[in-house]
């Protein structure tokens, strides 16, 4: 018997987390963005997820925080980072990220999923291990999945001459429980 969940915002945890390049790479802080609105879509066969959708208000991308640096990232430079984060992804264009599972494969600790992430505009293949964590009140079902920026098109941000940027790879983390 198939069944429909739809885990958003209110259920569940979508996180970008950043990394820092350059020669002056120490100054920076590494960033956490949290989508403010976004909605998974899944259906399943009993326990078994069989097809999976995620989409993403790009413009809903916030900076909600900052670790290393020289000083604690303040208010204002999140807000100034967050739109960096809107500009660098050209959100007026291309409103939404999306991703579309393919094929969902059972595996030794959840599932392997492989699809398609589209970003800016450009789609690209996406696989990953979507991993089932026993837990209480219930079981849980994480994601993290390697993203690298270049491959949709998107120059990663930097200061000083590009002596400080945005590292090209981020981790997306997802968290839900089933």
């Amino acid at each position: 018997m198939s069944e429909t969940r739809t885990i958003d915002q209110s259920s569940g945890v979508l996180e970008v987390h950043t990394g820092v390049a350059g020669r002056s790479a120490r100054l920076g802080h590494r960033l956490v963005l949290a989508p403010g609105a976004w909605r998974t879509v899944v259906e399943l066969d009993g326990d078994r997820p069989v097809a999976l959708t995620v989409t993403v208000e790009a413009a809903s991308l916030e900076v909600v925080s900052g670790e290393g640096g020289l000083t604690p990232l303040s208010a204002p430079e999140r807000a100034v980072a967050t739109a960096n984060a809107h500009r660098s992804l050209k959100v007026k264009k291309f409103p939404s990220i999306e991703f579309r599972a393919a094929e969902i494969e059972p595996s030794d600790n959840g599932f392997r999923v492989c699809g398609e992430l589209t970003v800016c505009g450009a789609a690209r293949p996406c696989e990953f291990a979507l991993l089932y964590e026993e837990g209480e009140p219930a079981p849980t079902l994480a994601a993290a999945i390697p993203v690298r920026q270049k491959d949709f098109g998107i120059k990663p941000f930097s200061l000083m001459m590009g002596t400080l940027q945005v590292a090209d790879e981020v981790t997306v983390i997802a968290r839900a429980t089933v």
